[in-house]
């Protein structure tokens, strides 16, 4: 096998392996839901996880009965501008949190008021996520709370201005408080204090952790990472769930466990984080990564961070010992992220958005992006300016590739002559390429390089749009609502004609019309370069366009709609050229 047909597998290859991954993403099973909550096996240095409460709405004081012959566990209300929720006092957790200027979809005619999108739930809701803080006894006399002990609450409710202190007294001479303040956006302020009032000294660990009980539906795509992260003594440390889980299995729950001076650490999803921090940048903490099966299954799976003192408090007679953390719990807004990195010096905060290795590029791109949509007030007529001022940039780039296409083309006969008569001796046939090459002054390469310098810029551009949560809920023109979301026409049912969705019978059976726009620009694109002299090649590169429109289909409406802009900029591009190029050669003909 010559080597172009090599690389022909190659590609046929990657074409059914991304197929597959598309079905398999969009056919992916919901992981099962939690039958009962379990008691957590102790995690050194966090204990066991507190028991199971019964739902409570947002801002009530207080749940309905939850062990049997337990008073039901109180509760305070958190009210910010972006945040809506409540404080469990018992176990001293955030566990009820909404974020009230973000809705898990569109309003609709059959649903003008769709939910609020929920960041934190009680451990037997379907979204058992939740904060806490609390101790471990280090002397192993001393009394500390657990996730069984009502707090009392004194302020609230906890809104910026308006902070709240938990305090309980184990009746050995110790006090302990957490002090919570809350800004307008999503930062907590926690300050836990132990006061002894006793005779004896103390010895305690004071911890905070988030903590996932149950394995969330990622989008599974793979320039996305969806798992714990968070930037450790200055390194971006990264641990999917699957890697989480066999490293757990290996070091008995720990994934990673790492001290770090400043840094946060925490648990992401696409657009949402959690994530706890130390008090201050020169502050130092043990943070750790962990991954525990309860009950066996998937439904066992626990996902922890944590971060607790480096070493344990001595809280002499008399004394006061603290440690001051933080929980960010919101959306990855760029702007946002960024003010709390410049404001509370937290290291690389902004790279809790999967930039990725092209940071230098993606995040630029993104800030133009942001900047265009501001001043056109809609995103994806932000999205086609900025790809005409990259398709600008690139301009001279591209015209060496186009004209080095258009040589090719017009060599393309020649060259299947060449094959032809040489098909039993590849080595001649070569040679005589390259004597074709050089009596024609082509280089076939010339137009390969200048695509290859343009692959990392678009390849940026695409990823700005896709793991940042300001596409989400934008809407285009006519019935693009949300260019975050995949285009919701389908060829299939006539564009809305037939009353029935044939996406449900199979991801392979949506084709919106903006992923039938790109394809067909994809196609036109194609057959304005020169066609590979062998037909099994030619035949794989001309089914490329259908393939990559189905596999395409079900991506974001905005990223079909910079792929088929680009692709038309494109061909309007080569078309010139080669008009160009042809008006050029017959000149010198028939002169």
């Amino acid at each position: 096998m010559d080597q172009k047909r090599l690389f022909a597998a190659i590609a046929l290859s990657i074409g059914i392996l991304l197929i597959f991954d598309a079905w398999n993403r969009a056919n992916t099973p919901t992981p099962p839901p939690q039958t009962a909550p379990a008691a957590s096996a102790p995690a050194v240095p966090v204990p066991a996880a507190p028991s199971a409460v019964v739902p409570a709405a947002p801002g009530a004081t207080a749940a309905t009965a939850t062990d049997a012959g337990r008073p039901p566990a109180a509760r305070v209300p958190v009210e910010t501008p972006r945040l809506a929720g409540s404080i469990n006092l018992r176990g001293a957790r955030i566990d009820d949190l909404v974020l009230t200027t973000y809705t898990e979809r569109l309003a609709s005619r059959t649903e003008p008021n769709p939910p609020q999108v929920r960041l934190f739930g009680q451990r037997d809701s379907d979204h058992p996520y939740f904060a806490q803080w609390g101790w471990t006894s280090a002397d192993g006399r001393a009394r500390v709370p657990d996730g069984d002990t009502d707090w009392t609450a004194t302020g609230g409710p906890l809104a910026p201005g308006r902070p709240v202190t938990l305090s309980w007294d184990n009746g050995q001479g110790l006090l302990f408080e957490i002090a919570l303040t809350i800004d307008e956006q999503y930062m907590v302020s926690a300050e836990q204090r132990v006061r002894n009032t006793g005779a004896e000294a103390a010895s305690v660990l004071p911890w905070v952790r988030i903590r996932r009980e149950r394995t969330p539906q990622i989008a599974g795509f793979f320039i996305l990472h969806e798992g714990f992260t968070g930037v450790l003594n200055g390194r971006l440390r990264e641990v999917t769930y699957s890697d989480a889980k066999s490293e757990g299995e290996r070091r008995r729950g720990v994934a990673m466990e790492e001290e770090t001076t400043g840094g946060w650490a925490g648990i992401t999803d696409k657009y949402w984080l959690a994530a706890i921090m130390p008090g201050g940048p020169d502050q130092s903490l043990r943070a750790a990564y962990r991954h525990v099966n309860e009950g066996g299954g998937a439904a066992g799976d626990r996902w922890q961070v944590d971060m607790a003192a480096t070493a344990p408090l001595a809280v002499a007679p008399g004394a006061t010992a603290t440690l001051a953390t933080r929980l960010f719990a919101g959306a990855k807004e760029v702007h946002l992220l960024d003010g709390y990195m410049d404001r509370l010096r937290i290291t690389d905060f902004d790279k809790a958005i999967d930039f990725g290795s092209f940071y230098f590029l993606v995040k630029p791109f993104f800030l133009a992006l942001d900047w265009l949509f501001r001043m056109t007030g809609n995103f994806g007529v932000a999205i086609l300016i900025f790809t005409v001022l990259i398709k600008a940039a690139f301009f001279p780039l591209a015209n060496k590739a186009y004209h080095s296409m258009a040589r090719m083309k017009v060599l393309a006969p020649k060259m299947t002559e060449i094959r032809d008569r040489y098909k039993d001796d590849p080595q001649k046939a070569q040679q005589e390429m390259m004597a074709l090459y050089r009596s024609e002054k082509v280089n076939p390469a010339s137009g390969c390089l200048p695509i290859l310098i343009q692959i990392p810029v678009f390849f940026a551009l695409y990823k700005a749009l896709f793991v940042t949560i300001e596409m989400r809920h934008q809407p285009f023109f006519g019935w693009i609502q949300d260019l975050s979301a995949p285009d919701p026409t389908n060829l299939f049912n006539l564009f809305g004609l037939l009353p029935f969705d044939p996406a449900q019978w199979s991801s392979f059976l949506h084709m919106p019309a903006w992923a039938l726009i790109m394809g067909v620009t994809m196609w036109v694109q194609q057959k304005l370069n020169p066609q590979p002299p062998d037909p099994i090649q030619a035949k794989i590169f001309a089914w490329m366009p259908v393939i990559f429109t189905f596999m395409l289909a079900s991506f974001p409406a905005g990223l079909i709609i910079y792929w088929a802009w680009n692709n038309t900029l494109s061909v309007a591009q080569q078309y010139y050229i080669m008009r160009h190029d042809r008006a050029a050669a017959k000149a010198a003909k028939s002169k």
